[in-house]
């Protein structure tokens, strides 16, 4: 009985572990630039004095879906996301290289480029400082162009350029500030068929109704082991009394 009781709770306690995974996906539904996290379980044979003839589950997470997600128009000039393959570089809270699909740009008092959260966007040379200006503008090649104060209209200068890269998907890491990373730990190689879109936004990929349907799943599934675990306190409950009355 203890090992069917082993069985069964390793197998809700993953189970666990997987809704974890779906409901912050679900958490994150409306997040611009969500890059939703994939989750599998697999069987685990169990090693001791016997042969492996049980086995348990394991439930991981082996990759994050790099696809983007729907692209979301705000006619904000600073508002920036990317159409297709590529990836915007920003530097993360730890001072290293990152990357997202999507940010809302603001300038703060000193002039440096950052994001809605607070993290300055990369460019040719590092971090990006745009001097004061009347408007400024993001090509799709990521060139940023600004109209000083006082200038003619038609007189635009480029300040620098976002720096865009690429890389495959199998070599990129999310990471828990759900910044995207290279495994390597290297900085992702620039591409210039990299377009960036101005004035839009890019929604989460999570699909809403597909993370819900496996939350319900594995809802059952936690269901059904608690039941397990209750069949094996039963019968271990039944032997003890056989054993009383022998």
């Amino acid at each position: 009985m203890d090992k069917m009781l082993y069985v069964a709770m390793t197998g809700a306690s993953q189970n666990a572990l997987a809704q974890k995974v779906h409901a912050n996906n679900l958490a994150n539904v409306s997040t611009n630039g969500f890059q939703k996290d994939l989750e599998q379980a697999r069987s685990m044979p169990v090693f001791g004095d016997t042969q492996p003839s049980r086995a348990y589950a394991m439930t991981e997470r082996p990759a994050t879906d790099m696809s983007g997600g729907p692209m979301i128009e705000t006619g904000r000039d600073l508002d920036i996301a990317i159409g297709g393959e590529g990836w915007i570089a920003v530097q993360g809270a730890d001072g290293k290289e990152a990357y997202t699909k999507s940010a809302s740009l603001n300038i703060d008092a000193l002039g440096v480029l950052r994001t809605s959260t607070g993290l300055p966007v990369l460019g040719n040379g590092g971090t990006i400082a745009v001097p004061p200006d009347d408007k400024i503008e993001i090509g799709q090649d990521g060139t940023i162009s600004i109209r000083s104060l006082g200038q003619s209209p038609s007189v635009m200068a480029v300040v620098d350029r976002l720096k865009l890269v690429n890389a495959k998907d199998s070599e990129l890491t999310k990471g828990t500030d759900g910044l995207i990373r290279t495994t390597s730990g290297q900085p992702a190689a620039l591409d210039a068929n990299v377009q960036v879109s101005s004035g839009f936004l890019q929604g989460s990929n999570v699909n809403a109704v597909e993370e819900m349907t496996q939350v319900m799943s594995l809802s059952r599934q936690f269901e059904m082991h608690i039941k397990m675990m209750t069949t094996a306190k039963e019968d271990d409950e039944a032997m003890a009394r056989v054993l009383q009355m022998s």
